[in-house]
Formats: C-alpha cells, structure tokens, sequence
C-alpha cells in the first residue's frame, strides 16, 4: 500500500449519489449516524459514481496499488467506514476508496484496515524479486502490528499478491517498460524500487 491523495468530488455526484441516497435513507427511516438495522437493504446509487471515481484515481487500486482496467468490471467503490456502521456514510464521495473487487470483498466491514487516504508514506516495504509485502523494519512494535493486521487482513502478501508484483517487476527489467509506465500501472513496485535506486 501506498499513500492515495483524496479527489474532489465530481460536479454531479450530489445530484446523482448523495441526494438520491439521503432522500432514500429518509425514506427507510435509518438514522444518519447510526449504524443500520440488520439486514437493511440500501440502493446502491453509489454505483452511478463508479466511472468517475476509477478516472479519479487513475485505475489503481487503493490496496493492491496496481492498475486495473474499468472494462473488465473489477472496479468497486469500497466505503472506508462501512456502510452497517454509519448509514450517513454509504453516499458520500469522501468514504469512498476505489477498490478491485477481491481487495474490496476482503476488507467487507472491517475497521482494523489503514486508510490510504491517511497513510503515513514508507510504513511498507516490498521485496522486488518475490512480490513479498512486509512492514518497514525501522516501525515501532504497536505501527508494526498495526501494519502487519492490515496486511493479513486483506491478504496482500498471499500468493496472488506476490505474483502480480513481481511480474510487474520483471517486466519492467526483461522488456525494458518505462519507468513512467511502471508507475503508471503498478505505482507501489515503483515506488519500492525507486527507494531502493532500481529505476
């Protein structure tokens, strides 16, 4: 994970997600800050935002920090504070993080994930050659854990993980990509290895 710099809002996001959603929590008669009933239903207006929020931020996952293309349909909206615990939340552009589908279901309702938007830099670090994600040695013990939770949390360090970051790596290497490519579609293996002087 990498440090995710918030977007302004897009023009037609209140007309679109917030006033439809709200008008809708009315409807329902859910509290704006409290949590949802259980199994309360909401409409999914944050859906109409999607495009705008994977142009927002470039197609990069929030997580996995790597591109992924909108066509394909694995782009999701992530709400940071889970939408069970603060229905206000569910149509706000600010709680939203723009998420793969896989990093999205993994991180379900959890709030022991860090926040990308809030992310201090360098508390990950990136073994280039295996794709292996582990927490800056240098972190004191409690910032250590905290990043190891997240870790485990989302499985970012599972096989899959791995594998898509240092195939990105070794592409860049065996066909000479651009470091502005690279960092364009796998931004977090371009920042490991540019802090580590591999560009």
């Amino acid at each position: 994970m990498i440090p995710v710099a918030a977007q302004p809002e897009p023009a037609d996001f209140d007309t679109n997600v917030r006033a439809k959603g709200l008008a809708h929590l009315t409807e329902k008669g859910f509290a704006l800050d409290q949590p949802l009933p259980p199994k309360a239903d909401l409409q999914p207006y944050w859906r109409a935002c999607l495009t705008d929020l994977h142009q927002s931020y470039n197609g990069v996952c929030a997580y996995l920090g790597v591109y992924f293309e909108r066509v394909m349909g694995g782009a999701s909206v992530d709400h940071f504070i889970a939408k069970s615990t603060h229905a206000g939340l569910a149509y706000e552009w600010s709680n939203y993080r723009l998420a793969c589908s896989t990093m999205n279901s993994r991180k379900r309702d959890y709030g022991d994930v860090l926040d990308p938007f809030y992310l201090s830099p360098g508390l990950f670090r990136l073994q280039l050659s295996t794709g292996r994600i582990y927490p800056n040695p240098s972190l004191e013990a409690k910032a250590m854990r905290v990043v190891e939770e997240t870790i485990e949390r989302l499985g970012l360090d599972d096989p899959q993980c791995r594998n898509l970051r240092a195939t990105w790596y070794q592409e860049y290497l065996e066909h000479g990509l651009p470091a502005d490519y690279l960092k364009k579609k796998s931004p977090f293996v371009w920042q490991e290895a540019n802090r580590q002087g591999l560009l």
